[in-house]
Formats: structure tokens, sequence, C-alpha cells
């Protein structure tokens, strides 16, 4: 090639102005282009585009950007002068993205704008919707206007071609939106997790809770360690509580939850707290027909049987009425069973019946106190840990008269002992011996008594004898 042949620098720039010439020629109205930002001038930005001259847009499309950014833009004209729209390439996308999120059940967001008289009209990217009323939400709404000026995720289920038709639902969105986070509670709760949730509702039975989309159950058993207490006494509606998960179960779509197994254990160390034979303090919770139980610390409730009242005291006595403060000594504890026997009654310090035969021989006279009565008898507390039995023909009662009657509980008794079995720990005693006893005691006093007061008697012969001998000696 000889250096004729080499382009020069005016040939070079006359195939630039013509390559951009044609460039520009083949541009069409609607076409989409890249560009950048060269100038602002009034009202209008000059775009360059890659003609022989920049194309003219309204300032107002520039938004956020600035001189030398990049920009997509549609030629919207091409005479007399090159225009274009940044706006129109926007919705040319936010349309593409429309058809997109149609094919492939994307939700998009949408601006309620109006109401009609099948539903709502909903506006996004631009482009007019429709909501059927029945869509709006997951059930019929209350209030038909509450939803107008909002924005909101919709689900596109028709879409024409030409955009002309597009309806939505928000119902489906909101439908996935909830299994959706029922898959994720479900996903949590697992037996043995802690989670927390907000009080949804009090039962008599129990306290429902919602777990993050998914209400589960704690029932009266699992509210608290404490006994006889209303669900409503311990949480409120609305409230925040940490529970336990107990089970789980997705198929039955139920959850058991427990507060209670969150607190901490009242009856651990229960044992050196309430030791054997020691005092105890409490309030009466409940009643049954065998006894009374009595809370002597939160989650910690004791036994008085009906055994274990004091003489005279009855389960229907004003002393024993629920919330009544009661005081005695613990009789058994068993941690393991969770059990407490509790009594009323003064406890012996050792065992009464070890000695009882020295200390109570055939005959003593001795003071008790009236537990109750029976067909048969009368049982009599001697000492605390020793009661002995009046058999009913010991009671010294006339026949027909009933033993209740005669011997009410607590009052006090003399009686004589019968027999001591110490092996068996039966006493026998006997109202009619020990009243014998007293005529016999109170006969042999007056007697000695009266043997003390007594003076020497004389014979009509000593009184003969004595008158003579006074004479002689006068």
């Amino acid at each position: 090639m000889t250096d004729d042949n080499l382009p020069t620098a005016n040939s070079q720039t006359f195939v630039e102005a013509l390559a951009e010439s044609f460039q520009q020629d083949q541009l069409q109205v609607g076409q989409l282009v890249t560009g950048e930002v060269v100038a602002v001038t009034g009202d209008v930005a000059l775009i360059s585009v890659g003609g022989k001259t920049e194309a003219l847009m309204d300032r107002a499309e520039l938004g956020d950007l600035h001189p030398g950014d990049g920009l997509e833009a549609v030629v919207v004209s091409l005479s007399p002068e090159l225009r274009v729209s940044h706006r129109a390439a926007i919705e040319r996308r936010e349309r593409e993205a429309l058809r997109g999120a149609y094919a492939n059940g994307v939700p998009v967001e949408g601006k309620v704008t109006g109401r009609n008289k099948g539903g709502y009209d909903v506006a996004i990217a631009g482009v007019r919707a429709f909501c059927p009323m029945s869509q709006i939400d997951l059930g019929f709404p209350r209030n038909v206007d509450a939803y107008l000026g909002k924005t909101y995720r919709f689900l596109i289920t028709e879409l024409a071609d030409d955009l002309g038709t597009m309806v939505v639902s928000r119902a489906l969105v909101l439908k996935e939106e909830r299994e959706q986070t029922l898959r994720s509670a479900w996903e949590r709760l697992t037996p043995g997790a802690v989670v927390e949730g907000k009080v949804k509702s009090i039962r008599d039975f129990g306290v429902f809770v919602d777990c993050g989309g998914v209400d589960g159950m704690v029932h009266l058993s699992e509210l608290s360690h404490r006994h006889g207490v209303r669900p409503s006494q311990l949480v409120k509606v609305g409230e925040t509580v940490r529970v336990k998960v107990l089970e789980a179960n997705r198929e039955k779509n139920r959850i058991a939850l427990s507060m209670k197994a969150l607190e901490p254990d009242p009856w651990e160390g229960v044992a050196e707290r309430f030791p054997v034979g020691g005092p105890f303090q409490g309030t009466v919770a409940r009643k049954t027909e065998f006894g009374v139980f009595v809370e002597v610390e939160p989650g910690v409730d004791g036994l008085v049987h009906v055994s274990q009242l004091r003489p005279g005291m009855t389960l229907d006595g004003p002393e024993l009425e629920p919330g009544s403060t009661v005081s005695g000594w613990v009789r058994e504890c068993d941690v393991a069973r969770r059990r407490l026997s509790l009594t009323l009654r003064e406890m012996a310090v050792s065992d009464p019946w070890e000695d009882a035969h020295q200390r109570y021989p055939v005959g003593t006279v001795v003071e008790g106190v009236v537990e109750r009565t029976a067909n048969f008898g009368v049982f009599v507390e001697v000492e605390p840990g020793l009661t002995g039995l009046i058999p009913a023909s010991e009671s010294d009662v006339p026949k027909g008269t009933e033993l209740a009657t005669a011997f009410a509980p607590g009052a006090k008794v003399s009686v004589a002992v019968l027999s001591v079995d110490r092996e068996r720990r039966r006493l026998s005693l006997s109202v009619k011996k020990a009243k014998e006893s007293k005529v016999a005691k109170e006969f042999r006093s007056w007697a000695a008594e009266r043997q003390a007061q007594r003076q020497p008697e004389m014979t009509a012969f000593g009184a003969v004898l004595a008158r003579a001998l006074a004479e002689k000696n006068q």
C-alpha cells in the first residue's frame, strides 16, 4: 500500500460523521436506547445517544441524574428534533416486569386509588388494575373504604397482552404470607423449645398463646406450680409470656405449652424447710370430704386429713374456710411423690407407746379430750400421739342414748385405764370404772376423815364406876 492509499485525518472524520448519520437514520420512534446526560439547559437536558446530534429530554425526567450519568431512554420523536424519554423507558421496564411477575407468580406493589361496585381500582407501575372486593382481604372487608389510598402487595391473576386488562388479588398474597408464617412457626415449635408469645385469650381450662402465627394452649395444670388459682389471676390478654413446648402435632394442629416448666421447682428443698415434727403455718387452699389442703408456700400444698383436725374442729367450721390461716405440725414429707402430710394436733416428740404401760397402769384415772365418736365407742386423746377407746359398754351412757350426744368432740372426760397393749397400740378406757374409782376414793376419804374426828365413848358400867370413884375421893 502506498502513502496515497492511507486514510487522512479529514477522511477519518468524514467516515465517523457518515457512520453517525447512518446511526441516527436507523433510530426509530419507540426504540430503547442507552445514553449519557451531557448538559442541562433551561427545561431540557441534552442526552448523547451516539448520533451526530444530542437528543433532547424534559429536565423533569432527570430525577437524581446529573451530567455524566448514564441512562436508558425511549425515542419519542425524530423531527423536528430528536427527543427521548427516560420515564418511558422506566415504564417499559416496569411493564416488562409486570409480565414477568404474572408469568412467575411474583407479587407486585400497587396503590388502591378508588372503589367501585365490584371492587377497587389499583395503580401498578402506571397501569390501572382491578381488585375484586372479595380479594382485597382474607375475609369480606368490614369497612370497604379502609383500603383507599393505601399501598399493598398484590398477585396478578389476569393480564392481557397489551396490559389493557389486569386483575389482581391481595388475598392470595396474605394467604401465602400466612402459610409461610405457619411453616416458619412449626419449624421453631419443636418439643422442648422455649419461645415467647402473646396471650390471645383466657379460658377457665387454660390460656391460648399466639406463638408467631400459630396458637398453642397452656392447660390449667401447666400454668403454675400453685394450686387453686384461676388463669386470669396469672396472666392478662396481650401480655408477653415465655412458654416451653410440650407437644407440637402439625397433623392435629395441636400445640401444648407450659409456663410451669420454666418456673423453679417449689419442692426443691422442702424436706429441709419442713422437717417431720416441725411446725408450719399456711393458708387453706381448698377442702375435700377427706380433709383440707393447706398452701404452706407458693406451689407447695399439704394435706390435713380429717383425722388430724384438732378435737372439736370440723371441716365445716369457719376456721377452715379457704383463705384462712392455720398452723400445726408436719407429720410426713415425701418429696418424690410430692406429698406433705400435716396435722393440727400437737405431736409427740417421741413414741408415747413405748412406755405407756408404765405411765398408765391398769386402774389409773386420767383426763383426756374426746376426739370423735363411733357406734362402738368413743375415741379419747390421753396425750399427743396416744389415743384410747372407751367401748360403748364402758361409757356409762344409758341404753338408747347416742354416744355423740353425751361426748362432744373437744370435751374433757375422766377415764380409767382398763388395759394397755403396746404392741398393738391399743388403749382401753372406761368412764364407768373412773366413776366407780372416784366414788370409792371419796368414800375412803370420808371414812378417814370420820375416823380422825371420832371420840372414845363410855359404857354404862364405866359411868357408874366413875361416879363411885369420884364420891370416894371426896
